[in-house]
């Protein structure tokens, strides 16, 4: 077992969003989100469960470089396509001696996210025996410590797996894993030995039962250019399975699929143009984020922010964030789908109202998507409005 158990004191990250993503195909209940050009939380099975807290790359040379790709690279992100939350980020060594291009999807048929990456040599460093490493630090059901994670295989093909409550994540590469570590944040964690020696000195088996971060070093000794994979599933048979089946699939088939799914989503919308002008872009963008906020597993349930405000102070004491459904904003969410005419979203918003009003009428203050109550204050606005809502229905559509 490696030293330092169970870690130093978890925290989140910056709420300050750059992207957000998820399949519309409700075969699909992954949820990522986009922050200083790399995935920071990711949600699953469902928008209110937060099981990951970032995600990066570290580039080293085996001697004296050391670079995070989140604190030391210039970031540039781009939505691959209006109204498609797939997402084209590009980070630049602010030395200038590398460059990670990468696209961000999730596999529609399978509960995956899915990074092409590409690294590239800038002119002048072509000597330097460059190492890439991916690092991630599991905050399974909203908690950052006692997460178990260890290296494995999944039919011969090297992983990294973490497991707590029930949830299990597995991370894979299209082009394998050289090494593989499971660490203790803050003394045994791979962070701290890639910062310290420039190298993976230190390949720990297992860490069980604290805030631990998975890390592995990509074979890029055949191809600068490979897919990586985060998958997800109650078991870790179900979430390695996944993992290999999505990059068996290939990147370009579920990309296609992910941009369908999106382009007929759009396509629904009655008030979305199809002009090109940018106030009908930013008009599919806007009903994009709207629908990401819905939840598959309870129709009608839209969380006020798929993100923890002061992210970086925050921790297991204080798991509620924004990712929570405030009646409130539902039923604003609501008058933004009745604005774009639709209907049927606005309907489920209805029935979920409904489904989560307590017996004696009122409204929780703010809830988890099911229903149950997290803070226990009574606000007046979370109550008038989803009645408001009622009133709005009757007269809008009869």
């Amino acid at each position: 077992m490696p030293p330092g158990a169970p870690g130093d004191e978890p925290r989140w990250t910056s709420s300050a969003k750059s992207g957000v993503g998820k399949s519309v195909n409700p075969s699909s209940n992954v949820i990522f989100t986009l922050s200083h050009g790399i995935i920071n939380e990711v949600y699953f099975p469902r928008e209110d469960l937060a099981c990951i807290r970032d995600m990066e790359f570290i580039v080293t040379d085996g001697q004296d470089f050391f670079s995070e790709e989140k604190r030391d690279t210039e970031h540039q992100i781009k939505w691959i396509k209006d109204g498609v939350p797939a997402f084209h980020i590009i980070n630049t060594c602010k030395q200038k001696k590398y460059i990670i291009e990468k696209e961000v999807i999730t596999d529609p048929l399978r509960d995956v996210i899915l990074q092409k990456i590409k690294f590239t040599v800038l002119p002048g460093n072509e000597s330097s025996d460059f190492k890439i490493y991916a690092i991630l630090a599991p905050h399974i059901s909203n908690k950052g410590m006692e997460n178990d994670g260890w290296a494995d295989e999944h039919k011969g093909i090297p992983m990294v797996f973490a497991n707590r409550g029930g949830i299990s994540l597995a991370i894979a590469s299209s082009s394998g894993f050289l090494k593989r570590s499971v660490g203790y944040v803050g003394t045994s964690d791979g962070y701290t030995d890639l910062k310290k020696h420039k190298k993976m000195e230190r390949q720990y088996q297992r860490a069980d039962n604290g805030n631990i971060a998975l890390t592995a070093e990509i074979d890029i000794s055949k191809s600068k250019e490979f897919v990586f994979a985060i998958s997800f599933g109650i078991r870790a048979t179900d979430a390695s399975h996944c993992a290999w089946a999505s990059l068996l699939d290939g990147f370009d088939k579920a990309k296609e699929r992910y941009i369908a799914g999106w382009d007929q989503f759009q396509n629904e919308l009655k008030n979305v143009d199809n002009k090109k002008h940018n106030i009908f872009k930013n008009l599919r963008k806007s009903a994009t984020v709207l629908r990401l906020h819905e939840t598959n597993t309870f129709p009608g349930g839209v969380v006020a922010s798929i993100s923890i405000p002061w992210g970086q102070t925050k921790g297991d004491d204080d798991i509620g964030g924004y990712h929570l459904v405030w009646p409130r904003d539902l039923v604003e969410s609501a008058t933004g789908f009745s604005a774009l005419n639709s209907r049927e979203q606005v309907y489920r918003i209805l029935n979920y109202l409904m489904s989560t009003q307590e017996k004696d009428g009122i409204w929780s203050q703010n809830m988890w998507l099911n229903g149950r109550p997290k803070w226990t204050g009574l606000q007046m606005d979370e109550i008038a409005l989803p009645i408001s809502l009622v009133d709005m229905y009757h007269d809008t559509y009869g």
